[in-house]
């Protein structure tokens, strides 16, 4: 039987082996994700988005810093204890050292978002809850990185999972997305076991087409330089929201 998302403990999710594997330094992958993700942030002025979301934030500050250049409010909502202590150890004292190549990366590409790191933090707002229980058409812009496709290993939940963060926006909203693709269950730091449902672009464009307009989907080449989760890349998404039947 696959695993499911209600069938994980993510109050156990290893924070700490997590960043080690991933974010200690400036991989290329999330360069490109920066790069990507930037330029949908650049059609907006400073403080035109009233309300975004990340959707399943998880310990992952450098896409709440994108947010930031557009969005006056942010909601990062995180369904694990352990990720929602290290987002708000990061905001209540400051964030890592190691997240300076991240945020000078992203205003590189992004002069909006604004420095120092902690200022690019300031609109963030973390919610420990599970996005299934947010409220339709909250936000009018969504962010969802490495979630979906990382929770189950059930191809109808992660459409479901993608069909709620659509529809956690408003009608028109915006959306901006990363997957890990062809990612398979998979084991961060020496033993602990997570899910993968394993998605590519044609499945994701599959999925969305149904509920966005001006979708676009691109992909980039697996990354040597991270462990080897099994993946074979990475998926990258924008869109619009559709209007509701």
């Amino acid at each position: 039987m696959p695993i499911l998302n209600d069938d994980v403990d993510w109050d156990c999710w290893p924070v700490d082996d997590y960043l080690a594997e991933n974010y200690r330094e400036l991989h290329p992958c999330d360069a490109a994700v920066i790069a990507h993700h930037s330029a949908v942030y650049r059609r907006f002025t400073p403080g035109s988005i009233g309300r975004s979301v990340e959707f399943g934030a998880g310990p992952n500050l450098y896409p709440l810093m994108l947010a930031s250049a557009a969005s006056r409010h942010i909601d990062a909502v995180e369904a694990g204890a352990a990720n929602i202590a290290y987002l708000k150890r990061q905001l209540d004292e400051g964030p890592d050292e190691g997240w300076e190549p991240f945020h000078a990366l992203s205003r590189h590409f992004n002069p909006m978002v604004v420095a120092p790191m902690s200022k690019a933090l300031s609109p963030v707002h973390v919610i420990h809850g599970d996005v299934r229980l947010l409220a339709p058409g909250t936000y009018d812009l969504a962010s969802m990185n490495f979630v979906a496709e990382g929770i189950t290993e059930d191809f109808a939940e992660f459409t479901d999972f993608c069909r709620l963060f659509v529809g956690s926006v408003v009608p028109g909203g915006y959306l901006v997305a990363a997957f890990m693709e062809n990612m398979p269950t998979y084991r961060i730091g020496p033993a602990s076991r997570w899910p993968g449902c394993p998605v590519d672009p044609d499945l994701v464009e599959a999925v969305f087409t149904p509920l966005t307009q001006h979708l676009t989907v691109t992909r980039i080449d697996t990354d040597p330089t991270l462990p080897d989760y099994g993946d074979s890349g990475m998926v990258l998404l924008s869109a619009v929201s559709a209007p509701r039947a």
